[in-house]
């Protein structure tokens, strides 16, 4: 029987909150002098770019994608759960350590690589501002060790990291912003994919082959993630996807 990890199989669908969790949640986070500062700061520019890209403001539903070589952050939207995503914007992620890989124990700086979703919200964080991710999902607590699998990986400011997604004070600002409208209008699983490379770039194809040639595994595991890949850059759709007993991601 293969295990299904939450947010994976909820990538397709929406958790609509009550009425009262969705007002609250905008209201609890306008409690923060840094969320004042981001909706004063970003709100009317966010909309302005929204509008220039044919966008409905605010998106009911976002969904992230992150490539540690090419050092991007991509934000797609979508207003229901019938159209496709579209591309709103592309963020560079300013430092990155470790490598290519999966992140397998705590301490060794590692990324993580596979697909999460934003399970924390911070906007006191001492990175300026921070998504928190779900790591360690289910896969990573099959393969990652069992004592020490590491957590805290977060989406942050301040552009420093040790194995974080970190980007420029004033884009956090913007990604918070995104992601708390889309969580106060019903997103309650907000997904972030993280893959090792652009599967579509040969720069970075090449790259990947090269570091992973001797390494069945890990050529193995990039494979699950690129048919993930491929079948969004088909469909512009989030396809299922569940953790077999290996805790090997699978498509359904």
């Amino acid at each position: 029987m293969k295990m299904k990890v939450l947010v994976l199989a909820l990538c397709g669908s929406m958790m609509v909150l009550d009425l009262s969790a969705q007002s609250s949640f905008m209201e609890n986070q306008r409690g923060y002098p840094r969320v004042i500062n981001a909706i004063r700061e970003k709100e009317d520019t966010l909309k302005k770019q929204f509008q220039a890209a044919h966008l409905t403001w605010p998106a009911k539903q976002i969904y992230m994608r992150s490539f540690k070589y090419d050092s991007q952050l991509e934000v797609w939207v979508r207003n229901n759960l019938h159209e496709p995503f579209k591309l709103f914007k592309t963020y560079k992620i300013c430092a990155l350590s470790g490598s290519l890989g999966p992140k397998r124990i705590e301490g060794d700086y590692q990324v993580p690589e596979g697909f999460y979703y934003i399970n924390q919200f911070n906007p006191k964080s001492v990175y300026h501002m921070s998504l928190g991710l779900n790591y360690p999902n289910m896969s990573d607590q099959l393969l990652s060790d069992s004592a020490k699998p590491g957590s805290g990986i977060y989406i942050h400011g301040s552009c420093i990291t040790v194995g974080c997604i970190p980007v420029q004070n004033s884009q956090i600002e913007e990604l918070y912003l995104l992601a708390s409208y889309a969580r106060n209008l019903g997103q309650d699983f907000i997904p972030v994919h993280i893959f090792p490379i652009r599967f579509n770039v040969e720069k970075s194809r090449e790259y990947l082959q090269k570091i992973s040639k001797e390494d069945k595994e890990y050529q193995s595991f990039t494979t699950r993630l690129k048919d993930v890949f491929d079948y969004f850059e088909t469909h512009k759709k989030i396809p299922l996807i569940s953790v077999n007993r290996k805790g090997e991601y699978e498509m359904l």
